[in-house]
């Protein structure tokens, strides 16, 4: 008998139990799959769920006379990879600012973090980032995001801009035109009975740029060392029972789509802002940010939408001068 699939709820629509969510995989059998390429975990118990945290500490004791601004980085990864996929990018700048403590947290329904059994609109997020810094003890700190956490970081950067010292938005995501789509497609946005299996691939189609596919060679690179960011998607989608939920969820009603108000906001804040694109990215362009005042960006050439990961030298080093521009 095959198991019901989990549809969670729109905002404005009743919880299915707001006290309850789906427990993530165990930090063992992550392990046993990828290696320790992470920290351990740190686990905050909030009240949607529990969260799973990942410290980089400081490699270097900060001396008297330091001049670096830069001693708290937050990072926000995007939809479907988890915390792990900015794990390469976090250990070089790390190395580039040896006093900063650098954390990751894998997001609601990713990684080794709970789903919740409620609408995963942006302010789940920003009650989700606004817990870790509570629990650090950060009054601020600089973010840098990914793609759907680029536009999880702006909007929580318009929401709560005491909280956030500076932004580093890496291919952000918000800028997908609902109506540019066509209408079967809005259907699925919408969901309801009868299309939710139909809407669920759809969208990991679109997410994925067709179906999933493991590079064969994925152990023996995981073995060196290195992030197969298609195994860890295969590996949630298998042992996350929360996880194409909460992905359906974030797509639907995070701010993946036509999220352009909260970038102006975040830009009008004054809160400094820096945005790495891809050339080849087909989701963000020059002038998405230009139309929303962000005006601070750099193109890399012959990258994707994965620069992040593709281009990580390139993104730390443009990273690290932005950085140094704040002190």
């Amino acid at each position: 008998m095959s198991t019901p699939l989990l549809v969670l709820p729109r905002p404005g629509v009743a919880p299915l139990d707001e006290l309850r969510s789906i427990s993530a995989p165990s930090e063992s059998a992550f392990v046993a799959t990828f290696g320790r390429l992470m920290p351990q975990a740190s686990f905050l118990q909030t009240q949607n769920g529990r969260v799973a945290i990942y410290e980089l500490l400081p490699s270097s004791s900060r001396p008297a006379d330091a001049t670096s601004a830069i001693s708290r980085v937050l990072f926000v990864h995007g939809i479907q990879t988890s915390a792990i996929g900015l794990q390469p990018l976090a250990r070089a700048l790390s190395a580039r600012f040896p006093f900063a403590k650098c954390v990751l947290v894998d997001l609601w329904g990713h990684g080794l973090t709970d789903t919740p059994l409620v609408a995963h609109d942006a302010a789940l997020f920003h009650s989700l980032l606004e817990s870790v810094m509570v629990h650090l003890e950060w009054e601020k700190a600089h973010l840098v995001g990914f793609s759907f956490g680029a536009s999880a970081t702006a909007s929580f950067a318009a929401a709560k801009p005491e909280r956030v010292a500076s932004m580093a938005l890496v291919a952000p995501a918000g800028f997908i035109r609902q109506g540019e789509l066509e209408e079967l497609h809005r259907n699925y946005l919408r969901g309801g009975e009868g299309i939710e299996e139909q809407a669920k691939e759809w969208i990991l189609q679109l997410l994925e740029g067709g179906d999933l596919v493991v590079p064969a060679d994925w152990k023996e690179r995981v073995n060196k060392g290195e992030v197969v960011a298609e195994a860890v998607r295969d590996w949630q989608m298998k042992n996350h029972e929360g996880h194409a939920a909460s992905v359906v969820a974030i797509f639907r009603d995070g701010g993946v789509l036509d999220n352009d108000g909260e970038f102006l906001k975040a830009a009008n804040t004054g809160i400094k802002n820096f945005c790495i694109l891809g050339e080849l990215d087909d989701i963000v362009s020059g002038q998405d940010l230009l139309s929303v005042g962000m005006k601070n960006y750099v193109v890399v050439p012959q990258a994707g939408h994965a620069v992040v990961r593709e281009k990580v030298p390139e993104v730390a080093k443009l990273i690290e001068e932005f950085w140094k521009t704040l002190e």
